[in-house]
């Protein structure tokens, strides 16, 4: 055997497997998702607080 395993990580960009491109787009996915639902809870909250009126759900017409 030639080298550590610290020595093969420190030489440079290494192929990435599918499955770690897979789980990077996913992993951004749910990021973006969850900083999508806090910016949408953040605009209800402040409509709550301006006394906005609710709208009806008009979707049994």
């Amino acid at each position: 055997m030639k080298g550590t395993d610290a020595e093969k990580l420190s030489k440079g960009p290494v192929a990435v497997t599918g499955a770690a491109t897979r789980a990077a787009r996913l992993k951004a996915a749910l990021q973006a998702n969850i900083a999508r639902r806090k910016a949408q809870a953040r605009a209800r909250a402040a409509g709550a607080e301006g006394g906005a009126p609710e709208q009806e759900d008009r979707r049994d017409e």
